[in-house]
């Protein structure tokens, strides 16, 4: 288990808890002001926490696949860490802008 492959767990588990408390924001106002601005959020962080979950299963539940993609294709798999830490930060970023 490498470092890198803790870090894109990290940075998965992250997103899914960031997600959950937007996508309780977003679908609250969804059902308050019945904007479709607020829907659009909220759907999109449906969506968004799907994805998430996956990467976290095959990342972190599944290990045969991790391990079989940083073998076979390790610049991929650095590719899809960094992808991972970017989305942290631009939901990060949607969190601090729904909180503020």
């Amino acid at each position: 288990m490498s470092l890198w492959l803790q870090v894109i767990w990290v940075a998965a588990a992250l997103n899914i808890v960031l997600l959950l408390g937007l996508s309780y924001v977003w679908g609250r106002n969804y059902t308050r002001f019945r904007s479709k601005h607020t829907l659009g959020l909220a759907a999109f962080g449906v969506v968004l926490l799907a994805e998430n979950a996956t990467a976290l299963y095959l990342f972190y539940f599944n290990p045969d696949l991790s391990a079989w993609i940083a073998a076979q294709a390790p610049i991929a798999h650095r590719a899809i860490g960094a992808l991972r830490l970017l989305e942290l930060v631009a939901i990060g970023f949607l969190a601090w802008i729904t909180w503020d």
